[in-house]
């Protein structure tokens, strides 16, 4: 029998078998309309996935709201603050009995400067002794040569960086960083003088001041006529070499007693 064109197939018997027993195998379940015989079947409601998991029971990994949260663990150890207040070094020596002269000296760095080195604090516990300092690394350091202040600072801090000197590092680079108006150069001299994009003079200069920190004894005239070559007198090498032995030796005193900076260094000129 046809309809508009279509023919209907014809409807199956529901089949009258009774559900199978216990331990048998279960036949596939059967959906049981509720709308009455000859009643156009209708589709299953589709349930978005969103929805569906919004309506479902919350599960038991899902916390409910408000409750309060467990911190999380620290990862690691934070380092101890490295900027506390420290003896200048860690010797138990007190301030001697000062000349007129050192008293005054060590004023104008007051004055000058805003704080006594502790490089000063740490020699005054002997008048000679802070006299003698004092009066060669002004000599070198400030005196007449054919080396500019700040030329003379990288030397400095190229050879305390050989040495690792934490004091010299701190108080030298802060000085270079002065001098120049460059923060980036004085961060190279102290790390790797190498890396920094320099002259030929000063190429030669920092390295002669290098091999004379750690292989003096393979200084040959070779050494000496590149300096030449690169534009520096013979008294000029006599102030590269001076203020590299003197730093080397200032080092090695600063690290034997645990010479500390005064903090000031880690701020200036950054």
């Amino acid at each position: 029998m046809t309809v508009a064109g279509k023919t209907k197939k014809p409807v199956k018997a529901k089949s009258g078998k009774s559900p199978p027993s216990r331990g048998s195998a279960r036949a596939p379940a059967k959906l049981v309309s509720s709308k009455p015989p000859g009643a156009r079947p209708v589709a299953p409601k589709l349930v978005s996935p969103k929805v569906a998991i919004a309506t479902q029971a919350p599960s038991k990994l899902e916390k409910p709201q408000g409750t309060p949260q467990k911190p999380r663990p620290d990862i690691g150890e934070m380092p101890r603050r490295q900027d506390g207040k420290q003896k200048p070094m860690a010797l138990a020596l007190g301030p001697g009995d000062l000349s007129p002269e050192m008293r005054a000296y060590l004023a104008k760095c007051q004055e000058k400067i805003g704080f006594v080195p502790n490089v000063l604090t740490s020699y005054a516990f002997d008048d000679t002794k802070l006299s003698a300092f004092a009066a060669f690394y002004n000599d070198l350091m400030l005196g007449a040569s054919g080396l500019s202040k700040l030329e003379r600072e990288m030397i400095a801090v190229v050879v305390s960086s050989e040495n690792h000197c934490f004091y010299c590092l701190a108080a030298h680079g802060a000085t270079v960083r002065q001098l120049s108006g460059d923060p980036v150069l004085g961060e190279l001299m102290a790390m790797n003088w190498r890396a920094a994009k320099l002259s030929g003079r000063h190429k030669t200069m920092l390295a002669f001041a290098t091999k004379v920190t750690l292989h003096s004894r393979q200084i040959t005239e070779t050494d000496r006529e590149n300096l030449r070559k690169a534009g520096f007198s013979d008294r000029d090498i006599w102030d590269i070499a001076a203020v590299a032995s003197f730093f080397n030796m200032s080092n090695r005193m600063a690290s034997a007693v645990d010479m500390r900076p005064n903090p000031e260094y880690h701020f200036q000129a950054r």
